[in-house]
């Protein structure tokens, strides 16, 4: 099971971060890189989650999206992919940092398929700079 760590810093404050992480709406297509229109589907939403299918024509996944605006979390479970299986998720931890937002990021994934497995097993050496690409880049793009 690969797991990556990583973090990011954003002169954004912590709730514009925890409101670019929990936004999918129209616009989320257009500040995440991996997310294209066509693969992006809010099946459920609540205060505080959200039930989506996110990805574009390479990887997708249905994730339960559950955050806590106090605490600072977020934190993305998937349960349907045609890459990850069971177990695989995302987690972001939001730290007020010199008037911006330390995002602090973890991610597992459990390989599913030939094509699942080739990927978790690159995720060690190229993880890092593919999730602080694109998590800067959607903080930026707001």
């Amino acid at each position: 099971m690969p797991t990556v760590n990583v973090s990011v810093s954003s002169p954004l404050p912590p709730e514009e971060v925890l409101h670019i992480l929990t936004d999918f709406g129209p616009s989320r297509a257009k500040a995440w890189a991996g997310v294209d229109d066509d693969h992006l589907k809010v099946h459920e939403q609540g205060d505080g989650w959200a039930d989506v299918t996110e990805g574009n024509k390479i990887g997708w996944e249905r994730e339960r999206y559950v955050w806590d605006a106090a605490a600072g979390t977020v934190s993305a479970v998937t349960n349907d992919s045609n890459l990850w299986g069971p177990g695989s998720r995302w987690d972001y931890n939001l730290t007020p940092e010199n008037g911006g937002t330390r995002v602090d990021i973890t991610l597992q994934r459990h390989g599913k398929g030939i094509k699942g497995k080739l990927i978790g097993a690159l995720l060690p050496l190229i993880g890092k700079k593919m999730i602080k690409a694109g998590v800067s880049g959607a903080l930026r793009s707001s």
